[in-house]
């Protein structure tokens, strides 16, 4: 079914930004690990599956729609202490729900409810579990102290 061309190149840039929130999730999730916070490593493991199965699900859409998958990542960043992946992290999924708020208001003017309807559903993702789990762990570390919530997460 050929989609619209708007859709498809708004859908390709949205790639960009899944794949780079699974690797930036990657990173620190195996950073996580590596120091020990087993906790935060599960969650985040978990997110980076989650991000990963975003961009499975655009990539097949784009197919569908008779496109091409634009499979070039955006750029990460990569935190170097808790509280700097926390940070890093939430900047993103801010991004990604930004730019996804745009796509469902393309397709509802292209008429591609289909593609809408997707869109926020990845949108319900990024708000209510992968933002505000990210936020309430920067609301602790001010809450408890970093030492306090760093001992939580072991």
């Amino acid at each position: 079914m050929r989609g619209n061309p708007e859709v498809v190149d708004y859908l390709n840039m949205l790639i960009g930004g899944e794949l780079a929130a699974r690797d930036q999730y990657l990173i620190h999730s195996r950073m996580y690990e590596d120091w020990g916070l087993n906790k935060i490593f599960e969650r985040i493991d978990h997110e980076m599956q989650e991000e990963a199965s975003h961009a499975d699900a655009l990539i097949r859409r784009v197919l569908f729609l008779e496109g091409t998958p634009n499979m070039n990542r955006d750029d990460i960043v990569t935190g170097e202490d808790v509280v700097t992946c926390l940070k890093a992290d939430l900047a993103l999924e801010y991004h990604v729900r930004e730019k996804l708020a745009q796509g469902v208001k393309l397709c509802e003017e292209k008429g591609d409810y289909v593609t809408r309807d997707m869109l926020r559903q990845q949108m319900n993702d990024t708000e209510e579990d992968h933002t505000y789990w990210l936020e309430k762990q920067l609301r602790l570390i001010e809450l408890i102290g970093l030492q306090n919530y760093i001992q939580s997460q072991m």
